[in-house]
């Protein structure tokens, strides 16, 4: 594993989440663990796979066009006792193949990491067919499925390593683009189901997962000029929630939770999942995706679009607050 500097920490955030994976953790994995293995449903040269391809073409293989092949292919070299990283395009890994991921993951427990890139609205001009919004919702519905959403680039660095010592089915889901912004530029100790604090506050529980964490530190500031005090959490692993964490923050006025996902089943769903028993629970509101099919268009545009930007966010919460 790389360490964490100055020149490593711009490197990962210009490669993006699915560049430091790809281009970076899995080749250095392979050269720790024999038993690491790539499938990719044609998509090897744009999660930049070039680099492991060429180095390990005995481990890596290209199944084409064909999500629900790929999954029971990594299936199958996971049942002969090898680490496999699947990947494609989050929209369809979780949804064309999601009969072979609830089957041969879920239920027979294989060993396989299905890597979900270009989440949300990551594809931008390449529309709704490749917008993927609900992934979080059916991935975290099935049993025995780990889900995990990195805030930035070097956190996906450090979730690729972490997700290769455990035996289990796991789904990492890939958000923003290049020049992922950049929020950890130290080493720290990524566990899985552990969110992380990145900022003190008592009056609302700002919770993100995705690059919107990023985000999330700039709504803080601005509602600091405000007067209302924040709490920032990172909340990169949606199953299993931390629960721990979320009963910290149950003293505050309100809990917000934010992803580039629909506002049905994802973060915001399984934080009101547990905080609907509780009694006196704070007012929780869910900002995400609506439940529509929207237009196509550019990236950044389509966030704002969605009130998923810092001033979007803002104005958001003050109407809540209201």
């Amino acid at each position: 594993m790389q360490e964490f500097n100055q020149r490593n920490v711009i490197a990962w955030s210009r490669l993006g989440q699915r560049g430091s994976i790809f281009g970076l953790a899995l080749p250095e994995m392979a050269n720790e663990m024999e038993n690491i293995r790539v499938v990719t449903a044609d998509l090897g040269l744009l999660s930049g796979l070039d680099r492991f391809k060429k180095a390990w073409p005995d481990r890596y293989i290209n199944v084409g066009i064909a999500e629900q092949n790929m999954i029971g292919i990594s299936s199958g070299l996971a049942k002969e006792g090898n680490c496999v990283f699947a990947t494609t395009y989050a929209t369809f890994c979780s949804l064309r193949s999601l009969e072979q991921i609830r089957h041969n993951l879920g239920y027979m427990k294989f060993n396989v990491k299905v890597i979900g890139s270009s989440a949300g609205f990551a594809m931008g001009m390449s529309g709704n067919t490749h917008y993927a919004i609900e992934d979080i919702a059916v991935m975290r519905s099935i049993p025995n499925m780990i889900v995990i959403s990195p805030a930035d680039a070097a956190e996906a660095y450090l979730s690729a390593f972490t997700v290769s010592k455990i035996n289990s089915p796991v789904y990492i889901r890939l958000t923003g683009t290049m020049n992922c912004p950049v929020i950890y530029k130290d080493n720290y100790n990524f566990q899985i189901g552990k969110g992380i604090v990145l900022r003190e506050g008592t009056d609302i529980a700002l919770i993100g997962t995705g690059t919107l964490v990023h985000t999330l530190l700039e709504v803080a500031k601005l509602l600091e000029q405000e007067s209302i005090s924040c709490s920032v959490i990172n909340m990169h692993t949606i199953k299993p929630l931390d629960i721990e964490v979320l009963n910290s923050v149950l003293s505050v006025k309100a809990i917000i939770t934010v992803e580039e996902h629909s506002i049905i089943g994802g973060l915001g769903g399984a934080v009101a999942e547990y905080l609907a028993p509780l009694k006196n629970s704070p007012p929780h509101l869910i900002l995400g995706i609506p439940d529509t099919f929207g237009k196509a268009g550019e990236y950044n545009w389509l966030l704002e679009k969605y009130g998923l930007t810092s001033n979007g966010i803002m104005s958001s919460i003050r109407k809540f607050l209201e």
